[in-house]
């Protein structure tokens, strides 16, 4: 008997000893409510509460778009000629002068609303890992995003970033692929981080119009920009003629050049085709990318992962779909390889897609 409950001891631990299973320790943290893998995480908890409450209100709305938005512009700003921080947080720190640069149009609303919140938790995290933080932890309350990893222990900025570094939406594709590449994102990747743009709206493209979506789910973090922006376009949601817009397709949406062109251009037509229909594709890619441009100007041994405070977004419960009134025959062809995939029409009459309410509205 006790040979046997010696055999059963030892089946039990044997995927340990062969490395299947990773045995779990995880620190009880301060406040007796949470854990954390690394106990250097556990203030952050704290912070994740107060942001997710009180800065996105628990919604995938302006608060949460434009901090998604911010990773991106703070962590672009590096160069391997004219240097830059990258994921730095010197947009936040110094954003006296990175605000003149004009890819930067519309971050000072951003900064308006995660700066107060930067400044309260300045004593837990840098501002470039408040930046990453803030941005990862907005997907939380978009359905349909991938769960980003979170790294922390960046220094603090020293300079602002070097100007013109920020890609521009009139900017050709060959630029937009040329300054990515010069940081290591490639082609590929620079598609999978667009993904972002299904849960983001314009506000400086045209003067008198904001908060305008690029696609007709802006609050699902879904594959729909990559279907939309595919499609024929037929009018502008405003006066139109403005720099860095293009046709778009569904009314009240707003469709950038880049995007357009992106879509079309045969470095990324496929890439940009492959995420039409596949949710699971394009949520691991994006999350792969977006935790790459993280890391940029970091090592990422020197950083402590706390990805464990990062809660999973809630699921993606829809399907691809083109939307009403739309079919295949509207598409415009690019990818020379492979058919669009010819999906079901959304039903009821054309869209008319409403402008994302703003941050400041909700305030006031």
């Amino acid at each position: 008997m006790a040979f046997t409950k010696k055999i059963f001891i030892l089946v039990l631990s044997l995927p340990v000893v062969l490395g299947l299973v990773a045995p779990q320790k995880r620190a009880l943290c301060p406040d007796g409510v949470n854990s954390a893998a690394n106990a250097q995480c556990c203030s952050l908890f704290q912070v994740r509460e107060d942001l997710m409450n009180n800065l996105f209100e628990n919604e995938c709305g302006d608060a949460s778009h434009g901090a998604l938005r911010l990773i991106f512009h703070d962590s672009v700003g590096i160069d391997p000629v004219v240097g830059g921080g990258g994921a730095d947080g010197s947009i936040l720190t110094f954003n006296a002068t990175e605000l003149t640069f004009p890819a930067n149009a519309g971050i000072d609303d951003v900064l308006d609303d995660v700066g107060p919140f930067a400044l309260k938790w300045a004593h837990v995290l840098s501002p470039g890992d408040f930046v990453q933080f803030a941005g990862v932890l907005s997907l939380a309350a978009c359905p349909g995003a991938p769960k980003v990893k979170f790294m922390m222990g960046r220094p603090p900025p020293t300079a602002a970033s070097p100007p013109n570094l920020v890609p521009q939406p009139f900017d050709p594709v060959p630029t937009i692929l040329a300054r990515f590449g010069s940081i290591g994102i490639e082609p590929q990747e620079v598609v999978a981080l667009l993904a972002s743009h299904s849960t983001a709206g314009a506000d400086d493209i045209d003067p008198n119009l904001q908060g305008l979506p690029f696609d007709i789910s802006p609050s699902t973090f879904d594959t729909q920009i990559f279907i939309d922006v595919q499609l024929r376009g037929t009018g502008f949601p405003g006066s139109g003629g403005n720099q860095g817009e293009v046709e778009t397709a569904v009314q009240g949406t707003l469709r950038l050049q880049s995007d357009h062109l992106l879509a079309r251009d045969s470095a990324t037509n496929c890439f940009w085709q492959s995420f039409a229909n596949n949710q699971e594709l394009m949520m691991s890619q994006f999350a792969a990318a977006a935790f790459k441009m993280g890391l940029l100007g970091h090592n990422e041994a020197d950083l402590i992962d706390c990805s464990d405070v990062i809660p999973q977004p809630p699921p993606f419960a829809g399907s691809p779909s083109f939307p009403p009134g739309q079919t295949i025959t509207d598409v415009e062809q690019a990818c020379s390889t492979a058919a669009f995939p010819d999906l079901p029409t959304q039903p009821g009459p054309p869209l008319v897609v409403p402008p994302i309410p703003q941050a400041d509205d909700d305030d006031s």
